[in-house]
């Protein structure tokens, strides 16, 4: 799951700083995220999918968490 996470946020050009400050998180709690340590919040997931939605309009949470 790490590694996709992780690839989607490349995907959208975006550092994990970058995509931390679109979710309302800081770096180091976006990184923890990222790598496993924590878990998304729902709505974290719901910004980060309505991120990808342009590139991917059918993608699910499910295809980007799990």
């Amino acid at each position: 799951m790490v590694n996709k996470i992780k690839g989607y946020r490349n995907m959208l050009g975006l550092s994990q700083e970058q995509l931390g400050k679109q979710l309302g998180i800081s770096k180091q709690a976006y990184y923890n995220k990222e790598s496993g340590k924590n878990s998304f919040s729902d709505s974290e997931k719901l910004k980060f999918k309505a991120l990808l939605l342009p590139l991917f309009p059918a993608i699910t949470i499910e295809d980007i968490f799990f």
